[in-house]
């Protein structure tokens, strides 16, 4: 496995297989959601029948705390920790659906992801 995510909480890992799982709300539903770990592909997995408007703010949660991952400095961000060739990062992804915007902390900087990276990069130098 190329990446390990873990709740930023209770620092349970978060992607056992190649997927990282987590609980999200979207409006009423709650439901899990699978997304790939490789930062700037934004393949998700929801279930068959679930549709995900463009637009819509997700709530995202750690499956095994049940802790908001909501970023306290940035509400539009969520974030997780990710360990990579034996480097720990902090990773925040918009909770936005269909908006493309990763971004890697780590002591070298900020790796941003996506096309859609440049509507939070403020928010992402007031995390630094």
């Amino acid at each position: 496995m190329r990446w390990t995510y873990s709740c930023p909480h209770c620092e349970a890992m978060l992607n056992p297989d190649e997927t990282i799982i987590l609980t999200g709300n979207l409006g009423s539903g709650r439901l899990m959601v699978g997304f790939h770990p490789e930062p700037g592909d934004y393949r998700a997995y929801v279930p068959p029948g679930f549709e995900v408007e463009e637009g819509a703010q997700w709530e995202f949660f750690c499956p095994v705390c049940g802790q908001s991952l909501e970023a306290e400095i940035a509400p539009r961000l969520c974030a997780l920790d990710m360990v990579s060739a034996g480097a720990r990062h902090r990773v925040y992804f918009s909770r936005t659906a269909g908006e493309k915007a990763t971004f890697v902390i780590s002591a070298e900087g900020i790796e941003p992801h996506g096309i859609h990276a440049e509507r939070h990069s403020l928010e992402i130098l007031e995390l630094l």
